[in-house]
């Protein structure tokens, strides 16, 4: 199994778990040049932006650690293009997965709410 499909089973993991605590998925893989965010969900308050990180139990660099300031602007940057183009009254939050597996199995799935803001970063929602 590549990288791009044990991501994939990741964010599939991820999907599940915003669906059963309540979230509507409306876009997963939203891409812009020079960015990408793996999910977007919405509930009555927020529009989440969700970067998913898929790691074995036995990675060097967490899935945290693996979001660092660069990819976290582009994060917001495509956030910033994708309610441009898709305007909405809610607001954006931001929020990261970490999901452990081995092999093909979930192991864990951390789920950290509002992760980061938009300080210090020169977009507007």
């Amino acid at each position: 199994m590549n990288s791009t499909e044990i991501g994939r089973i990741g964010e599939e993991a991820v999907c599940e778990f915003l669906t059963s605590s309540g979230y509507e998925i409306t876009n997963r893989n939203y891409r812009i040049k020079g960015g990408e965010i793996d999910i977007i969900a919405v509930d009555s308050e927020y529009i989440i932006f969700v970067e998913v990180k898929t790691r074995s139990p036995h990675s060097m660099v967490g899935g945290f650690e693996a979001i660092n300031g660069r990819k976290r602007g582009l994060i917001i940057k495509t956030a910033s293009d994708y309610c441009c183009k898709h305007p909405n009254k809610l607001q954006p939050r931001f929020d990261t997965a970490q999901v452990i597996m081995e092999g093909e199995k979930v192991l864990s799935i951390d789920y950290i709410k509002n992760a980061y803001d938009t300080t210090g970063y020169n977009f507007i929602f």
